[in-house]
C-alpha cells in the first residue's frame, strides 16, 4: 500500500510540473520545419529573436525546427518518406527537382495573402516555378571567397586563388558536386548549367588538379573552421561569410572577377503533409516585414521581400558584399535544374574526385 502511495505521489507531482512549466500544453498541431544549418532563421541561438517561438505564441502550433547541410541531403529525405517534414526551404534547381519528381505540394495563396503584397515582381513566376505555384521566395544571395587577411596577403579576386599552390592544404571546398563543379565551370568560362559532357569532363580534370592544395571538403563546418582560422581560404555563401565576418575581424571576403552562383532559396511545402494549412499560415507569418527583416538581419543574406527591405538602413541597402551591383549581377547566373542523365554523370565523377588519390 505505501509502495502505491507513493508511486500515486509521484505522478501527481510530475503532472503538476508539466503543468506548471507548459511541457504538457496542448497544440492544435505540430509543423517540422527542415531548414538549412548555419544562421538560417532567427531562432533564437545567439540572443536572436525565436520566430518559431512567437509563430507558436501567436498561433499555439507547436514548431520543431530541423537542419540540414546541402540540397542534396534535404532531397534524399524528402525523396525517402518526406512527409514527416512540413516546411522545407529548398533552392532554385531543387525546387524544380522536386517540381518535376511530384514531391510538393500546390500552394493555396489563399492562405498566404502577402505573398502578392510583399514579394518583389522580379522574385515572381522564377525559371524553378513560371507559374507560382509551389514555392515562396525566402531569401537569396551569391557564391564568393571568405578567406584570412592574416593568411592571405594579395588581392582575392578570383577562383583561381583556390588553386594556388601555396595555400596547400589551407582551402576548403564545398562537399557537393553542384556548387564544386560551378565554380571550376565559373573559372573556366562555362556555363554553370551546361549539359556538354566534354566540359563537365574539363571541369572534372580542374577540380581534381585541385586536390593537392584542398584540405578537405565541408559545408557547414567551413563556418566554424574559418572562424577558428583552421583554413586560410574557403568558398563559400556570401551570408555566412558577412556572419563569420562578424565573429572574427581577420575574415573578408570577395566575389571573383569571372562572376559567380546566384541562388534563391524558397519555402515549400513537402508532398503528403499533414499540416499543409498550417504550413502556408506558417509561411505568411514568415513573410510580415518584421519577421522577414530579422531573418535577413540574421542569417546575413538578401532579402526578396519588399517590406522588410524598407526597413534595412541604408548602410546595407548599399553594401555590395550583401546587395551586389546590377553591373556585377550580370555576370551572375542561376541554377537550373539538370536532366537525370548529366546529374548521374556530374554525381559519378564527384564520387571519383573524394576517392581518388
Amino acid at each position: 500500500m505505501k509502495k502505491i502511495i507513493s508511486y500515486v505521489l509521484i505522478l501527481v507531482s510530475l503532472f503538476s510540473f508539466f503543468a506548471l512549466t507548459g511541457c504538457g500544453k496542448k497544440y492544435e498541431a505540430t509543423l517540422i520545419v527542415y531548414n538549412w544549418g548555419g544562421p538560417y532563421m532567427s531562432e533564437g541561438s545567439n540572443d536572436t529573436v525565436d520566430l518559431n517561438k512567437r509563430f507558436e505564441e501567436k498561433y499555439n502550433v507547436k514548431i520543431k525546427y530541423r537542419t540540414y547541410d546541402s540540397n542534396e541531403a534535404m532531397y534524399a529525405k524528402i525523396k525517402n518518406g518526406g512527409a514527416e517534414y512540413d516546411i522545407i526551404i529548398p533552392s532554385d534547381y531543387m525546387v524544380a527537382r522536386l517540381i518535376e519528381e511530384d514531391l510538393l505540394e500546390k500552394l493555396d495563396f489563399s492562405n498566404i495573402p502577402l505573398f502578392e503584397t510583399n514579394i518583389m515582381d522580379e522574385f515572381k513566376n522564377r525559371d524553378y516555378d513560371p507559374k507560382n505555384e509551389y514555392s515562396v521566395p525566402y531569401s537569396w544571395g551569391l557564391v564568393g571567397i571568405v578567406y584570412n587577411k592574416k593568411l592571405v596577403k594579395e588581392p582575392v579576386d578570383s577562383y583561381s586563388i583556390l588553386w594556388d599552390k601555396k595555400y596547400a592544404d589551407n582551402v576548403l571546398m564545398f562537399n557537393n558536386p553542384r556548387d564544386a563543379f560551378a565554380v571550376a565551370q565559373t573559372l573556366l568560362g562555362y556555363s554553370q548549367n551546361t549539359t556538354n559532357k566534354d566540359e563537365i569532363k574539363e571541369c572534372y580534370d580542374k577540380l581534381l588538379a585541385q586536390k593537392d592544395v584542398v584540405q578537405g571538403y565541408y559545408m557547414d563546418e567551413i563556418y566554424e573552421k574559418m572562424i577558428n582560422e583552421d583554413a586560410a581560404i574557403a568558398t563559400y555563401y556570401a551570408g555566412d561569410a558577412l556572419v563569420m565576418m562578424e565573429e572574427n575581424e581577420n575574415l573578408a571576403f570577395a566575389y571573383p572577377k569571372e562572376g559567380t552562383n546566384r541562388f534563391g532559396d524558397a519555402f515549400c511545402i513537402p508532398k503528403g503533409s499533414k499540416n499543409k494549412k498550417w504550413a502556408e499560415t506558417y509561411i505568411n507569418f514568415m513573410l510580415e516585414g518584421e519577421n522577414a527583416l530579422l531573418n535577413s538581419e540574421v542569417t546575413g543574406y538578401c532579402t526578396p521581400n519588399s517590406a522588410a527591405f524598407e526597413l534595412l538602413d541604408e548602410e546595407t541597402k548599399n553594401n555590395e558584399l550583401m546587395y551586389p551591383s546590377e553591373d556585377y549581377l550580370k555576370k551572375c547566373e542561376s541554377f537550373i535544374h539538370l536532366p537525370s542523365e548529366i546529374n548521374t554523370y556530374v554525381q559519378d565523377l564527384w564520387i571519383n574526385i573524394k576517392t581518388e588519390d
